[in-house]
């Protein structure tokens, strides 16, 4: 069983940054993505960001995209999720997750393992 710890988010105001961190147990896939995803009250699970653990291969959503950065530490099983620029809009529980093989996917019904969740909230 992979296990998946998350860091603390926190509260910032408009135009500010924070960083997540997500931390995986030992495990023994040679071929995964890793992702993170975040839920607003009210809405669903939406896709983020993710990483080819092994090529480095980034996606990032639209909305997100040259705001937030993710980013991995192999030496440290760690991935990050930097977040500039942040908006109101940008407030919810974020989750990482891990998904075996080397599709980053953006539907959240097809990763294996998650995080436990933390909360980013943007005031406005």
């Amino acid at each position: 069983q992979v296990q998946l710890i998350q860091s603390e988010g926190g509260l910032v105001q408009t135009g500010g940054s924070l960083r997540l961190s997500c931390t995986a147990s030992v495990h023994t896939f040679s071929s995964y993505v890793m992702g993170w995803f975040r839920q607003a009250p009210g809405k669903e699970r939406e896709f983020v960001a993710g990483i080819n653990w092994s090529s480095g291969s980034t996606k990032h959503e639209d909305t997100v995209r040259g705001r937030f950065a993710i980013s991995r530490d192999s030496a440290k099983n760690t991935m990050y999720l930097l977040m500039n620029s942040l908006k109101p809009e940008d407030t919810a529980i974020y989750y990482c997750a891990l998904r075996r093989g080397g599709v980053i996917s953006t539907q959240p019904t097809l990763y294996d393992y998650w995080g436990q969740g933390t909360q980013v909230t943007v005031s406005s």
